[in-house]
């Protein structure tokens, strides 16, 4: 039932429900932040783009398999200028509620534009060819800070 009802959220989330619902929130919050601000332009400033992806590994993959995946992906903020901040950790929740996903990773950027250079960015595309003959599942969710 739980993971039914978690399949059905994610289903949600990427089709487009949640985020439409967001970007309107988003939106009327960007306005009433701006308006506490003498500055428009800080007040903008102070929002960042958080991209959150969530990976689950084979049942083949071993330790080492993943210990390179998490070292791949932790270079990129040394090789990836458009990444302003970076965490990442390992799932330790008692709820049960993760859906084989183990390991999160937070990116952190200050545009769209920065985001839209990281995706298809060279060292991206071959952090993903380190991750792909390891990865069973992959969640991931963008969005934009609010207080």
């Amino acid at each position: 039932m739980i993971k039914s009802l978690l399949s059905l959220i994610v289903f949600f989330m990427l089709s487009g429900g949640f985020f439409s619902t967001t970007t309107q929130a988003q939106n009327s919050s960007q306005k009433l932040l701006v308006s506490k601000s003498n500055n428009p332009e800080q007040a903008s400033q102070d929002k960042k783009l958080r991209h959150v992806v969530l990976f689950g590994f084979k049942e083949d993959a071993t330790p080492a398999d993943i210990r390179k995946v998490e070292e791949a992906f932790s270079a990129l903020p040394g090789k990836i200028p458009q990444i302003k901040d970076y965490e990442w950790g390992i799932n330790n929740s008692p709820e049960g509620l993760n859906d084989g996903l183990t390991h999160c990773f937070l990116v952190t950027f200050e545009s769209e534009d920065d985001r839209a250079i990281y995706l298809p960015h060279p060292e991206h595309k071959a952090f993903v060819d380190v991750l792909k003959p390891h990865l069973e599942k992959a969640v991931v969710v963008d969005y934009w800070t609010n207080e």
